[in-house]
């Protein structure tokens, strides 16, 4: 969300899906402490075992949403700035999707209302290895090689019990800071020559 806030975006939606990723999963603070959502995907994959990012369903055979909802809900009813956005997040875990692009363009829909920025319409109309004009940030979806962010530490619910939890969702963020989730990004020091 950082990178979002502080940088123009072009979606990528012609390349490969990758597992584990970003693009399904994110990480929370709970009284247990950092844990991990999965979104539940479909894999058909093609000849190669591959399928566009885009054309990836989400698994509904399971009912992730509710689970989903729950966690949150116990992970951040005691957070300062739940309450004020849980009715605008609800319907992202009430209302079916199928399409995994789909759902994380809601998502980011949402935060970015949130945040009151506006979100960026660019999407790719083809995979280009070196996306010029944009810097090249797709490695930022890896969820197995962490990025290396400078992150000053806020107020997290369950803080005292575990310290700050870095890389945390942009909804934790939110729960926790409200309004201010938008300095708090803008000032982030987010550096691409990593990737």
């Amino acid at each position: 969300m950082a990178a979002l806030v502080q940088h123009d975006v072009c979606w990528e939606v012609y390349d490969n899906y990758q597992k584990q990723t970003y693009r399904n999963r994110c990480y929370i603070c709970t009284d247990s402490g950092k844990h991990l959502l999965s979104i539940p995907i479909k894999h058909v994959g093609g000849q190669n075992g591959r399928q566009r990012y885009a054309e990836v369903k989400v698994d509904n055979s399971y009912q992730w949403q509710r689970q989903h909802w729950r966690t949150l809900e116990t992970a951040y009813r005691t957070s300062p700035f739940f309450e004020y956005y849980e009715d605008d997040l609800a319907p992202l875990f009430h209302e079916k999707v199928e399409c995994l692009i789909d759902l994380n363009l809601r998502t980011i829909a949402f935060l970015t209302e949130c945040l009151q920025v506006s979100l960026p319409g660019n999407k790719t109309t083809s995979y280009q290895t070196d996306p010029k004009p944009y810097t090249d940030a797709r490695f930022l979806i890896r969820a197995k090689k962490e990025v290396p962010l400078q992150q000053e530490p806020y107020v997290q619910v369950f803080g005292d019990r575990h310290g700050f939890v870095k890389n945390a969702s942009a909804l934790d963020l939110l729960f926790n800071e409200g309004p201010n989730a938008l300095s708090y990004l803008k000032a982030l020091k987010t550096s691409f020559s990593n990737g």
